[in-house]
């Protein structure tokens, strides 16, 4: 951090604090408890011993029970509860105060019952390790400072070897470490995330979000031509940091680690292969030669038209967007990769009926109950509304299958 950011932080920090201390009853009862409230959109749908273990035995490429679910962006602004945080609060605030963060995480399980309680975070979140600043800011979404433009730039970051997740990071220790036993009462797994290195290079040569991903795109032709090769030296210096910041998460207590390439789409699948690729298959390498009995998964969000490509990840299983049919996703990876995904989100605001009718459908797509985890082709929107996410979860936990 710069010295005029740390003073800012450290402002935010002295006026907006927020401490269990200091938060309401109401809170502090919500924090540590796995009882389900009483609600509309509350699931009814009863736990069983195999539960505790269920997605990441998927995860593995068993065939399982049933078929688990969990979904991306489950804790997020669609739900009432969330949105008393959101308003509030900034949202690294909200994602660095353990207390916060461990209960935007918990109030959608406790809500609906998924299969696994992810850690509210962000993908950003490890970018500081190297130096390199970033906020969120409420209706414009992230922006980062640090300029990435050459190589020197690039050798100005700090060297992978001295990042200390424990002393930059600390909260994550905290947030991962309770929520742990928060997934143990309540007979789930916990899911840790890490963002992938081409997306977080995107993020932050762009220093926002981005359509067409053009400063990205242009450091990346430079590097075909030999003229400038910040693009490969820094993927490669995020794919080192985003492995370890894996194997951080897991010895902090997550149990499986989802990689997320949210910028697939931006790739054709040449400048996928070269680039994106690589770095992702060194950061999942270094997750699974440390860590080889924990699940990864990786996503390439808007990468279903180079499937072919994911097959060799080196992950245990992939996760497909919306825009592929299951099916035939299935075909294209082939019966030995196990895979995730794929209900179209836009579903959610749909009826009961034709909610029931999606999860019914990608279940027997995939190959029928117990063959593959469920999840959105994407992440929960917002405005979905709440008792859409507990149908989906209760159909998908209570079907038996075309035949049953």
């Amino acid at each position: 951090y710069t010295l005029a950011s740390a003073a800012a932080i450290v402002s935010i920090q002295q006026t907006c604090a927020f401490t269990r201390s200091t938060a309401s009853p109401a809170f502090q009862t919500k924090l540590h408890s796995t009882t389900t409230e009483t609600s509309a959109a509350t699931t009814t749908v009863t736990t069983n011993p195999g539960d505790r273990d269920i997605l990441i035995r998927a995860a593995r490429g068993e065939t399982v029970e049933r078929t688990p679910v969990w979904l991306m962006r489950q804790a997020g602004r669609y739900m009432a509860a969330f949105r008393e945080y959101s308003t509030k609060y900034p949202f690294r605030q909200r994602s660095e105060t353990p207390a916060m963060a461990i209960e935007l995480s918990l109030q959608c399980h406790r809500a609906y019952k998924m299969d696994g309680i992810i850690m509210f975070s962000d993908i950003l979140t490890p970018l500081p390790t190297l130096g390199i600043e970033f906020d969120v800011i409420r209706g414009t979404g992230p922006l980062i400072s640090t300029e990435i433009s050459c190589l020197a730039d690039v050798e100005k970051l700090n060297k992978v070897e001295d990042v200390d997740f424990d002393k930059t990071l600390p909260f994550i220790r905290e947030i991962l470490g309770t929520l742990s036993k928060e997934a143990e009462e309540a007979n789930t797994s916990l899911i840790g995330f890490v963002g992938a290195p081409f997306t977080l290079a995107a993020y932050t040569i762009e220093g926002k979000s981005s359509k067409a991903c053009l400063e990205t795109k242009k450091l990346l032709m430079a590097d075909e031509r030999g003229d400038d090769k910040a693009l490969s030296v820094f993927l490669d210096k995020l794919g080192e940091m985003i492995g370890l910041y894996g194997c951080h998460q897991i010895e902090c207590g997550a149990q499986i680690i989802q990689v997320f390439e949210s910028w697939a789409h931006q790739l054709t699948p040449q400048q996928f292969e070269r680039y994106a690729k690589p770095a992702s298959q060194r950061a999942i390498a270094i997750m699974k030669e440390k860590h080889p009995t924990v699940p990864v998964i990786y996503f390439a969000n808007g990468g279903s038209s180079y499937l072919e490509l994911q097959r060799d990840m080196g992950c245990d299983m992939i996760a497909v967007d919306w825009s592929v049919d299951l099916a035939k996703a299935r075909e294209i990876l082939g019966p030995e990769i196990p895979i995730s995904g794929n209900i179209d989100p836009t579903v959610l605001f749909g009826s009961k009926e034709q909610i029931e009718t999606a999860v019914r459908e990608c279940i027997d797509n995939a190959g029928g109950p117990g063959k593959h985890l469920l999840n959105l082709g994407h992440g929960v929107m917002q405005g979905t509304p709440e008792e859409a996410v507990g149908w989906l979860v209760d159909e998908c936990k209570r079907y038996k299958g075309k035949d049953a």
